[in-house]
């Protein structure tokens, strides 16, 4: 299950960036995604506020905003027209009046310093839990083993310890 922090606890000197740049992705993602995205951008964004030196300290908000936004997509699919929500990366780099390179070496930086990958259980929106397999993925006595298949006592066990997000319904 998810090792990172969901506050949005910032410090004092971040808070001003905070503010500017989750103003950004929240208008954003009220109006092209959902509320799962403006959340999870929330909680990148605080991330990357605590982290020292803040990276976010330098640059433009806009700049962070879009490579944000397009970080957790890179996540989360965002751009596979099966998903939803469902846009273009070329729809983020637009709304920010940003060039496509621009956006993607925002994002890189994003997921390089946070170990960000394609369903990334620590990044996945809640309504991708149940889809993404590395989220029910355990090493139970050397074997990998998807947990949703284990004995209950495995199950509870698991969820006890914070790996799984809930116990699977029998």
């Amino acid at each position: 299950m998810a090792k990172r922090s969901t506050s949005q606890q910032v410090p004092k000197e971040m808070q001003k960036c905070f503010e500017e740049i989750t103003l950004l992705t929240d208008t954003f993602s009220q109006t092209y995604l959902n509320d799962e995205y403006l959340q999870l951008c929330r909680e990148l964004t605080a991330t990357l506020c605590r982290k020292r030196p803040s990276p976010l300290a330098r640059g433009k908000a806009p700049t962070w905003a879009c490579g944000i936004i397009h970080a957790l997509g890179m996540v989360n699919f965002l751009f596979d027209s099966s998903q939803t929500p469902h846009i273009t990366a070329s729809q983020i780099w637009e709304y920010f009046d940003l060039s496509s390179s621009t956006m993607q070496a925002k994002s890189k930086q994003i997921r390089d310093l946070l170990g960000m990958y394609p369903m990334n259980p620590d990044w996945s929106i809640p309504s991708m839990v149940d889809k993404n397999p590395l989220i029910w993925m355990l090493e139970v006595n050397g074997l990998i083993i998807d947990v949703r298949q284990a004995p209950r006592e495995i199950q509870e066990a698991a969820f006890r310890k914070g790996l799984i997000p809930y116990i699977p319904d029998a």
